[in-house]
């Protein structure tokens, strides 16, 4: 069977400061995947789950067990967790060169919110720059309160494992994704159910009879693509509310 080659640009499509990186490069120095665990501050789980994300990204094993030894065995990179490590290390210093150099300019973007995510490609149309506010668990799931930019709240519920190699924080500037077909479109006034009730006008809308696709202006300023059904009677700049469930928002870290 032939050996797949690595597709390191794909892992690297993280930012160097990622935690998963972080694990992967502990495993390296530790010998060992609980160790890298309890050093990154994630449970066991999370570390195998950033193992995994990554060896998926790279296409190839990044990590391989050892068996045996006076310690009873261990963890130790491949060549190719080595490589996405010292990738990785390049990449980050090259970052962070370009941002210096820009970072003086009059009217600098360097700064702007989602600005790290614009290499970031996803079928997610939604991609909204915002602020954890609080972290509640709440069982295996831990429920995370978004702020957009004038103080509207927006839910999401992940994994424990998902917050921990994140390491969210309140405070912390993140994305929230969520899929066109995800959110629901209605009339201003019109009963909407959920926490996450996103307000603001349309500005284009479907003519289909069964209804169909309606972008708002949000009244954070920012855009909102979702679907309304049929005989909604949404018209351009008319007063709507977009609708999510709490599930459908992904958290998504970038810089």
């Amino acid at each position: 069977m032939k050996t797949p080659r690595p597709q390191l640009a794909d892992a690297l499509g993280l930012d160097a400061i990622d935690k998963r990186l972080d694990i992967l490069r502990r495993i390296g120095e530790a010998g060992s995947i609980s160790e890298a665990a309890r050093g990154a501050g994630v449970s066991y789980k999370a570390a195998w789950q950033a193992i995994d994300t990554l060896s998926n990204l790279a296409g190839t094993a990044l990590v391989e067990r050892t068996v045996g030894g006076s310690g009873g065995g261990g963890a130790q990179l491949t060549p190719a967790g080595t490589q996405l490590l010292q990738a990785a290390q390049l990449l980050n210093q090259a970052r962070a060169q370009v941002l210096a150099q820009i970072a003086g300019n009059p009217g600098s973007l360097a700064n702007a919110p989602g600005l790290a995510a614009l290499g970031l490609r996803t079928s997610m149309r939604n991609q909204l720059p915002c602020t954890v506010k609080r972290l509640q668990s709440q069982g295996q799931a831990i429920r995370v309160e978004l702020a957009l930019a004038d103080g509207t709240a927006l839910f999401s519920r992940i994994t424990r494992e998902s917050a921990q190699l994140l390491a969210l924080h309140p405070g912390q500037a993140v994305l929230a994704l969520c899929k066109a077909t995800a959110v629901q479109v209605s009339p201003h006034g019109e009963p909407a159910a959920g926490p996450n009730q996103l307000h603001g006008r349309a500005t284009r809308v479907s003519r289909a009879a069964g209804g169909g696709e309606v972008a708002l202006d949000l009244e954070a300023g920012l855009q909102l693509v979702g679907f309304a059904g049929p005989g909604k009677g949404l018209k351009v700049h008319s007063p709507a509310v977009a609708c999510v469930d709490e599930s459908a928002v992904v958290v998504a870290v970038a810089g």
